[in-house]
């Protein structure tokens, strides 16, 4: 006979393992989700490519030639800089920070402090403080940057052109968005080459809310920071 605690420790237990299941599950669904969009896009990428053979499509066909362009440098850039994420952080927050003042950098300051994450700013000018909290920013996040994990992970399933040119889709779909959404911050971007990148923080900018600090009161900014961190 069983008695409470040990009905209820087996229902726990059978919760735990249903909960690890269903996230294992979930999480295998979505990667072959990702995995399928990623060649479908990349499949619809080649062709376009056959424009190039029609003079009244010429002009997609050299579109599409200068965002590949785009991304081969900006993928130069992962092997030559190194953390290109902070970079984009970096130019992210100059864009929020060159016309603030020093009083208020220091309530931005203050109410992140009140939050409980700390900005190691030497001096409160929007240079400094930019920097640092680029920093806290980038310190707190996990992206892997390794080639394969851009495009390097489709050459072994014989479908490399597909699997590449998906990813390059990926990158052009999200830097136009941004152009959209925030056109100065995807100029600052574009000019350093980094637009096609641009895709790799995109998750963590709509979870934060990112692109409406372009206009946000200080205390909204304080928000986002907070998100992001």
């Amino acid at each position: 006979m069983y008695n409470n605690n040990q009905v209820i420790s087996y229902l726990q237990a059978n919760k735990i393992l249903a909960l690890k299941l269903d996230h294992a599950v979930s999480g295998v669904r979505q990667q072959v989700k990702n995995h399928v969009e990623t060649l479908g896009k990349g499949a619809t990428r080649l062709l376009y490519y056959t424009s190039c053979f029609t003079d009244e499509y010429n002009d997609v066909c050299q579109q599409q030639k200068m965002e590949d362009t785009r991304f081969r440098n900006a993928v130069y850039k992962v092997i030559r800089h190194g953390d290109v994420i902070y970079d984009m952080f970096r130019i992210y927050f100059e864009e929020i920070f060159k016309y603030k003042t020093s009083e208020q950098l220091e309530y931005i300051k203050q109410r992140l402090m009140a939050a409980n994450i700390h900005i190691a700013a030497s001096s409160l000018t929007s240079v400094g403080f930019t920097l640092a909290v680029a920093s806290a920013v980038r310190a707190g996040l996990n992206i892997s940057l390794e080639i394969s994990a851009l495009a390097g992970q489709w050459a072994s399933r014989g479908i490399a052109a597909v699997g590449v040119y998906g990813v390059v889709q990926k990158a052009v779909d999200s830097a136009h968005r941004l152009h959209i959404q925030f056109p100065a911050y995807y100029v600052a971007l574009y000019a350093q080459e980094l637009e096609m990148l641009y895709f790799l923080i995109e998750p963590i900018f709509q979870k934060a809310g990112a692109s409406e600090a372009q206009w946000a009161s200080n205390d909204e900014i304080v928000g986002i920071i907070s998100r992001m961190i």
